[in-house]
Protein backbone atom coordinates (compact mmCIF):
# COMPACT_ATOMS: atom_id res chain seq x y z
CA UNK A 1 0.00 0.00 0.00
CA UNK A 2 1.21 3.60 -0.89
CA UNK A 3 1.60 5.78 1.92
CA UNK A 4 -0.97 9.13 1.45
CA UNK A 5 0.16 11.93 3.73
CA UNK A 6 -2.66 13.72 5.33
CA UNK A 7 -2.57 17.42 4.36
CA UNK A 8 -4.21 20.48 6.62
CA UNK A 9 -6.15 22.93 5.16
CA UNK A 10 -4.78 26.47 5.81
CA UNK A 11 -8.58 27.05 7.33
CA UNK A 12 -7.57 24.68 9.75
CA UNK A 13 -4.10 25.98 10.44
CA UNK A 14 -5.41 28.77 11.31
CA UNK A 15 -7.94 26.98 14.00
CA UNK A 16 -4.84 25.10 15.16
CA UNK A 17 -3.16 27.73 16.38
CA UNK A 18 -6.12 29.53 17.74
CA UNK A 19 -6.94 26.32 19.91
CA UNK A 20 -3.34 25.42 20.73
CA UNK A 21 -1.16 28.51 20.72
CA UNK A 22 2.68 27.65 20.38
CA UNK A 23 1.76 24.07 20.94
CA UNK A 24 1.08 23.73 17.44
CA UNK A 25 4.55 24.68 16.42
CA UNK A 26 5.63 20.86 15.30
CA UNK A 27 2.44 20.71 13.52
CA UNK A 28 3.22 23.88 11.37
CA UNK A 29 6.55 23.14 10.68
CA UNK A 30 5.89 19.82 9.38
CA UNK A 31 2.97 21.39 6.97
CA UNK A 32 5.08 24.20 5.66
CA UNK A 33 8.28 22.20 5.16
CA UNK A 34 5.61 19.33 3.27
CA UNK A 35 4.84 22.01 0.86
CA UNK A 36 8.34 23.39 0.02
CA UNK A 37 9.69 19.58 -0.19
CA UNK A 38 6.31 19.17 -2.94
CA UNK A 39 7.33 22.34 -4.98
CA UNK A 40 9.95 20.93 -4.42
CA UNK A 41 9.47 17.78 -6.22
CA UNK A 42 6.69 19.37 -8.69
CA UNK A 43 9.83 21.48 -9.96
CA UNK A 44 12.25 18.86 -10.47
CA UNK A 45 9.81 16.77 -12.72
CA UNK A 46 9.38 19.76 -14.98
CA UNK A 47 5.10 18.82 -15.51
CA UNK A 48 2.26 19.16 -13.57
CA UNK A 49 0.60 16.21 -12.16
CA UNK A 50 -1.03 13.71 -14.33
CA UNK A 51 0.20 16.15 -17.15
CA UNK A 52 2.03 14.82 -20.77
CA UNK A 53 4.57 16.86 -21.73
CA UNK A 54 8.07 16.44 -23.13
CA UNK A 55 9.55 18.38 -20.43
CA UNK A 56 8.60 15.64 -18.01
CA UNK A 57 12.01 14.70 -16.54
CA UNK A 58 10.41 11.54 -13.96
CA UNK A 59 7.55 10.51 -12.32
CA UNK A 60 6.03 11.15 -8.60
CA UNK A 61 6.02 8.48 -6.65
CA UNK A 62 3.90 9.11 -3.61
CA UNK A 63 5.70 9.71 -0.23
CA UNK A 64 7.90 7.93 2.74
CA UNK A 65 7.41 8.71 6.42
CA UNK A 66 10.70 10.34 8.11
CA UNK A 67 10.95 11.33 11.71
CA UNK A 68 13.12 13.70 12.58
CA UNK A 69 13.83 14.90 16.09
CA UNK A 70 14.04 18.94 16.37
CA UNK A 71 14.29 21.63 19.12
CA UNK A 72 10.24 21.42 19.00
CA UNK A 73 10.23 17.68 19.47
CA UNK A 74 9.93 14.56 16.95
CA UNK A 75 7.94 15.07 13.91
CA UNK A 76 7.54 13.25 11.01
CA UNK A 77 7.61 14.66 7.57
CA UNK A 78 6.20 12.92 4.53
CA UNK A 79 8.82 13.31 1.76
CA UNK A 80 8.34 13.30 -2.09
CA UNK A 81 9.44 10.11 -3.98
CA UNK A 82 10.66 10.27 -7.48
CA UNK A 83 9.52 6.25 -9.55
CA UNK A 84 13.13 7.14 -11.66
CA UNK A 85 15.24 7.69 -8.35
CA UNK A 86 17.78 11.17 -8.47
CA UNK A 87 15.83 12.89 -5.99
CA UNK A 88 16.02 14.34 -2.82
CA UNK A 89 14.32 17.34 -1.76
CA UNK A 90 16.87 19.97 -0.50
CA UNK A 91 13.83 21.70 1.62
CA UNK A 92 13.98 19.42 4.46
CA UNK A 93 18.08 19.86 5.56
CA UNK A 94 17.78 23.79 4.98
CA UNK A 95 14.70 24.32 7.40
CA UNK A 96 16.29 21.82 10.41
CA UNK A 97 19.68 23.09 9.57
CA UNK A 98 20.24 26.18 11.83
CA UNK A 99 18.19 23.66 14.59
CA UNK A 100 20.04 20.74 14.35
CA UNK A 101 23.31 23.02 15.19
CA UNK A 102 21.82 24.53 18.18
CA UNK A 103 20.69 21.38 20.00
CA UNK A 104 24.20 20.33 19.14
CA UNK A 105 25.45 23.01 20.56
CA UNK A 106 23.32 22.33 23.79
CA UNK A 107 24.48 19.05 24.05
CA UNK A 108 27.76 19.72 23.91
CA UNK A 109 27.37 21.99 26.89
CA UNK A 110 25.88 18.90 28.78
CA UNK A 111 28.34 16.32 28.00
CA UNK A 112 31.51 18.34 29.01
CA UNK A 113 30.14 18.95 32.19
CA UNK A 114 29.64 22.70 31.61
CA UNK A 115 26.06 22.87 31.70
CA UNK A 116 24.00 23.73 34.70
CA UNK A 117 20.34 21.88 35.46
CA UNK A 118 18.87 24.37 33.53
CA UNK A 119 20.53 23.60 30.42
CA UNK A 120 19.35 19.46 30.95
CA UNK A 121 15.89 20.46 31.23
CA UNK A 122 16.07 22.64 27.81
CA UNK A 123 18.49 19.80 26.44
CA UNK A 124 16.04 16.87 27.52
CA UNK A 125 12.84 19.25 26.14
CA UNK A 126 15.01 19.71 22.99
CA UNK A 127 16.14 16.53 21.95
CA UNK A 128 13.59 14.10 23.75
CA UNK A 129 15.97 11.66 25.06
CA UNK A 130 19.29 11.31 26.52
CA UNK A 131 22.18 11.89 24.62
CA UNK A 132 25.62 9.97 24.47
CA UNK A 133 28.89 11.35 23.30
CA UNK A 134 29.10 9.41 20.72
CA UNK A 135 26.13 10.47 18.89
CA UNK A 136 26.88 14.10 19.26
CA UNK A 137 30.34 13.31 17.96
CA UNK A 138 28.63 11.78 14.86
CA UNK A 139 26.39 14.11 14.30
CA UNK A 140 29.09 16.83 15.15
CA UNK A 141 30.81 15.56 12.37
CA UNK A 142 28.25 15.55 9.21
CA UNK A 143 27.27 19.09 10.30
CA UNK A 144 30.21 20.36 10.78
CA UNK A 145 31.70 18.60 6.93
CA UNK A 146 28.38 20.66 5.07
CA UNK A 147 28.91 24.27 7.36
CA UNK A 148 32.94 24.07 6.22
CA UNK A 149 32.14 23.67 2.69
CA UNK A 150 30.07 26.59 2.76
CA UNK A 151 32.51 28.70 4.75
CA UNK A 152 35.61 27.96 2.19
CA UNK A 153 33.02 27.75 -0.80
CA UNK A 154 34.75 29.97 -3.98
CA UNK A 155 33.19 33.23 -3.71
CA UNK A 156 33.94 35.68 -7.46
CA UNK A 157 32.99 38.92 -8.61
CA UNK A 158 31.15 41.01 -5.24
CA UNK A 159 31.30 45.06 -5.81
CA UNK A 160 29.92 45.88 -2.67
CA UNK A 161 31.15 44.58 0.72
CA UNK A 162 29.76 45.60 3.87
CA UNK A 163 31.50 44.24 7.31
CA UNK A 164 30.84 44.10 10.56
CA UNK A 165 31.50 42.11 14.14
CA UNK A 166 29.60 41.00 17.26
CA UNK A 167 30.79 38.93 20.33
CA UNK A 168 29.34 36.10 22.12
CA UNK A 169 30.33 34.40 25.56
CA UNK A 170 32.78 31.10 24.93
CA UNK A 171 35.00 29.12 28.07
CA UNK A 172 38.54 29.32 27.06
CA UNK A 173 41.00 28.01 29.61
CA UNK A 174 38.32 27.79 32.34
CA UNK A 175 37.39 31.31 32.06
CA UNK A 176 34.86 33.00 30.30
CA UNK A 177 35.95 35.35 27.49
CA UNK A 178 34.26 37.00 24.55
CA UNK A 179 34.73 35.82 21.00
CA UNK A 180 34.45 38.07 17.98
CA UNK A 181 32.46 36.84 15.30
CA UNK A 182 33.46 38.65 11.93
CA UNK A 183 30.90 38.63 9.82
CA UNK A 184 30.91 39.67 5.64
CA UNK A 185 28.00 40.22 3.17
CA UNK A 186 28.37 41.43 -0.34
CA UNK A 187 26.07 42.38 -3.51
CA UNK A 188 26.85 40.71 -6.42
CA UNK A 189 26.57 41.97 -10.21
CA UNK A 190 23.04 40.35 -10.55
CA UNK A 191 21.94 42.56 -7.18
CA UNK A 192 21.56 39.89 -4.53
CA UNK A 193 23.10 39.77 -1.66
CA UNK A 194 25.22 36.41 0.03
CA UNK A 195 26.79 35.96 3.06
CA UNK A 196 30.52 35.72 2.48
CA UNK A 197 32.07 34.27 5.59
CA UNK A 198 32.45 34.46 9.14
CA UNK A 199 35.39 33.59 11.40
CA UNK A 200 35.12 33.33 15.35
CA UNK A 201 37.65 34.07 18.05
CA UNK A 202 38.34 35.30 21.14
CA UNK A 203 39.58 39.26 20.56
CA UNK A 204 38.53 41.44 17.76
CA UNK A 205 42.22 42.64 16.69
CA UNK A 206 43.89 44.04 13.35
CA UNK A 207 45.50 39.67 12.75
CA UNK A 208 42.12 38.39 13.48
CA UNK A 209 40.54 40.53 10.29
CA UNK A 210 43.53 40.98 8.68
CA UNK A 211 43.11 37.03 8.59
CA UNK A 212 39.24 36.84 7.90
CA UNK A 213 40.09 39.18 4.93
CA UNK A 214 42.65 37.37 3.13
CA UNK A 215 40.68 34.84 3.69
CA UNK A 216 38.02 35.84 1.35
CA UNK A 217 41.23 37.14 -1.13
CA UNK A 218 41.63 33.43 -1.46
CA UNK A 219 38.58 32.31 -1.92
CA UNK A 220 38.36 34.54 -5.41
CA UNK A 221 36.65 37.31 -4.05
CA UNK A 222 37.05 40.24 -6.59
CA UNK A 223 35.75 43.18 -7.96
CA UNK A 224 35.01 45.40 -4.90
CA UNK A 225 34.48 48.87 -5.58
CA UNK A 226 32.80 49.73 -1.92
CA UNK A 227 33.43 48.50 1.42
CA UNK A 228 30.80 49.61 4.52
CA UNK A 229 32.21 48.79 8.41
CA UNK A 230 32.10 50.87 11.61
CA UNK A 231 35.06 51.70 12.68
CA UNK A 232 36.25 48.55 14.54
CA UNK A 233 39.16 48.05 16.64
CA UNK A 234 41.73 46.69 13.92
CA UNK A 235 39.67 46.58 11.00
CA UNK A 236 41.04 50.03 9.47
CA UNK A 237 44.39 48.81 9.18
CA UNK A 238 43.60 45.06 8.07
CA UNK A 239 41.81 46.44 5.50
CA UNK A 240 44.20 49.20 4.38
CA UNK A 241 46.12 46.07 4.15
CA UNK A 242 44.42 43.53 2.07
CA UNK A 243 41.72 46.18 0.23
CA UNK A 244 43.94 49.05 0.11
CA UNK A 245 42.61 50.66 -3.16
CA UNK A 246 38.77 50.02 -2.33
CA UNK A 247 36.96 53.19 -1.07
CA UNK A 248 35.53 53.12 2.57
CA UNK A 249 32.12 53.78 3.89
CA UNK A 250 31.97 54.23 7.47
CA UNK A 251 28.84 53.55 8.93
CA UNK A 252 26.89 56.90 8.99
CA UNK A 253 24.23 55.42 11.31
CA UNK A 254 27.39 54.73 13.99
CA UNK A 255 28.64 57.98 13.15
CA UNK A 256 25.70 59.73 14.91
CA UNK A 257 25.94 57.55 17.54
CA UNK A 258 29.63 58.27 17.90
CA UNK A 259 28.77 62.02 17.43
CA UNK A 260 26.48 62.06 21.29
CA UNK A 261 29.78 61.41 23.06
CA UNK A 262 31.20 65.10 22.09
CA UNK A 263 27.70 66.70 22.73
CA UNK A 264 28.60 68.92 25.98
CA UNK A 265 24.75 69.28 26.68
CA UNK A 266 22.17 67.26 27.15
CA UNK A 267 19.97 69.72 25.54
CA UNK A 268 21.96 70.18 22.30
CA UNK A 269 21.92 66.27 21.23
CA UNK A 270 18.91 66.44 18.99
CA UNK A 271 20.00 69.90 16.94
CA UNK A 272 23.84 68.22 16.17
CA UNK A 273 21.75 65.05 15.31
CA UNK A 274 19.66 66.83 12.91
CA UNK A 275 22.75 68.87 11.27
CA UNK A 276 24.33 65.55 10.96
CA UNK A 277 21.32 64.03 9.00
CA UNK A 278 21.01 66.94 6.56
CA UNK A 279 24.74 67.05 5.79
CA UNK A 280 24.22 63.29 5.56
CA UNK A 281 20.71 63.36 3.41
CA UNK A 282 22.17 66.08 1.19
CA UNK A 283 21.76 65.30 -2.93
CA UNK A 284 25.66 65.36 -3.55
CA UNK A 285 29.10 65.43 -1.96
CA UNK A 286 29.66 69.39 -3.05
CA UNK A 287 26.74 70.28 -0.92
CA UNK A 288 27.93 67.89 1.78
CA UNK A 289 31.07 69.00 2.35
CA UNK A 290 29.38 72.60 2.46
CA UNK A 291 27.59 71.51 5.20
CA UNK A 292 30.20 69.96 6.78
CA UNK A 293 32.39 72.94 7.02
CA UNK A 294 28.97 75.42 8.20
CA UNK A 295 28.55 72.99 10.67
CA UNK A 296 32.32 72.44 12.31
CA UNK A 297 32.67 76.65 11.99
CA UNK A 298 28.57 76.56 14.45
CA UNK A 299 30.36 74.30 16.67
CA UNK A 300 33.76 75.60 17.04
CA UNK A 301 33.18 78.08 20.17
CA UNK A 302 30.12 76.35 21.69
CA UNK A 303 31.10 72.09 21.38
CA UNK A 304 35.01 72.61 20.45
CA UNK A 305 35.93 68.99 20.87
CA UNK A 306 32.50 67.70 18.74
CA UNK A 307 33.59 70.58 16.01
CA UNK A 308 37.14 68.66 16.18
CA UNK A 309 35.76 65.11 15.92
CA UNK A 310 33.11 66.21 13.05
CA UNK A 311 36.12 67.55 10.82
CA UNK A 312 38.08 64.68 11.50
CA UNK A 313 35.48 61.87 11.30
CA UNK A 314 32.18 62.74 9.38
CA UNK A 315 34.30 62.94 5.57
CA UNK A 316 34.17 58.90 6.12
CA UNK A 317 30.86 58.72 5.64
CA UNK A 318 30.78 60.96 2.27
CA UNK A 319 32.30 58.29 0.03
CA UNK A 320 28.75 56.54 -0.92
CA UNK A 321 27.72 59.92 -2.57
CA UNK A 322 30.10 58.41 -5.34
CA UNK A 323 27.57 55.65 -5.93
CA UNK A 324 24.33 56.04 -8.15
CA UNK A 325 21.56 57.54 -6.36
CA UNK A 326 19.71 54.10 -6.17
CA UNK A 327 22.28 52.14 -4.45
CA UNK A 328 23.51 55.12 -1.59
CA UNK A 329 20.42 54.39 1.05
CA UNK A 330 21.42 50.63 0.95
CA UNK A 331 25.12 51.40 1.25
CA UNK A 332 26.12 53.96 3.54
CA UNK A 333 25.17 52.34 6.95
CA UNK A 334 25.46 48.49 8.08
CA UNK A 335 21.96 48.03 9.07
CA UNK A 336 21.10 45.54 6.64
CA UNK A 337 24.15 43.18 8.48
CA UNK A 338 22.90 44.44 11.60
CA UNK A 339 19.44 42.69 11.23
CA UNK A 340 21.59 39.23 10.74
CA UNK A 341 23.05 40.21 13.86
CA UNK A 342 19.92 40.13 15.81
CA UNK A 343 18.94 37.37 14.49
CA UNK A 344 22.42 35.14 15.86
CA UNK A 345 21.59 36.98 18.50
CA UNK A 346 18.03 35.99 19.02
CA UNK A 347 19.73 32.16 17.97
CA UNK A 348 22.44 32.31 20.54
CA UNK A 349 20.36 33.83 23.69
CA UNK A 350 19.68 30.26 24.36
CA UNK A 351 22.94 28.68 24.65
CA UNK A 352 24.02 31.76 26.94
CA UNK A 353 28.10 30.69 26.81
CA UNK A 354 29.25 28.46 24.52
CA UNK A 355 31.51 25.56 25.83
CA UNK A 356 34.63 26.95 23.03
CA UNK A 357 34.99 28.35 20.03
CA UNK A 358 33.91 25.60 17.46
CA UNK A 359 30.75 25.32 18.76
CA UNK A 360 30.04 29.02 18.56
CA UNK A 361 31.22 28.95 14.71
CA UNK A 362 28.77 25.94 14.31
CA UNK A 363 25.59 27.62 15.13
CA UNK A 364 26.29 30.93 13.50
CA UNK A 365 27.38 29.27 10.19
CA UNK A 366 24.37 27.00 10.14
CA UNK A 367 22.13 30.48 10.74
CA UNK A 368 23.83 32.55 8.08
CA UNK A 369 24.35 29.35 6.16
CA UNK A 370 20.28 29.24 6.04
CA UNK A 371 20.21 33.16 5.80
CA UNK A 372 22.44 33.49 2.42
CA UNK A 373 20.02 30.86 0.97
CA UNK A 374 16.88 32.59 1.38
CA UNK A 375 18.83 36.03 0.02
CA UNK A 376 19.72 33.88 -2.82
CA UNK A 377 15.75 32.21 -3.55
CA UNK A 378 14.59 35.76 -3.37
CA UNK A 379 14.33 38.97 -5.27
CA UNK A 380 17.39 41.16 -5.94
CA UNK A 381 18.92 43.61 -3.11
CA UNK A 382 19.60 46.32 -5.89
CA UNK A 383 19.54 46.54 -9.31
CA UNK A 384 22.71 48.05 -11.32
CA UNK A 385 22.21 49.75 -14.53
CA UNK A 386 23.17 48.09 -18.29
CA UNK A 387 26.30 49.36 -19.37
Amino acid sequence: MTYQPNYSLPSELVELVAAEGLDALPELMRIVINAAMQAERQKFLGAEPYQRTEERRAHANGFKPKTVKTRVGEIIFDVPQVREGGFYPQALEKGLRSERALKLTLAEMYIQGVSTRKVKAVLDKLCGTDVSSMDVSRAVAQLDGVLEGWRTRPLGEFVYVTLDARYEKVRQDGAVRDAALLIATGVGRDGKRAVLGISVSVGEHEVHWRTFLQSLVARGLRGVQLITSDAHEGLAAARRTVFGGVPWQRCQFHLQQNASAYVPRQEMKAEVAADIRALFNAPNRGEAEALLAKTVQKYTKTASKLATWMEGNLPEGLTVFALPEAHRRLLRTTNGLERVNKEIRRRTRVVGIFPNEAACLRLASAILMEISDEWEAGKAYLTFQAA
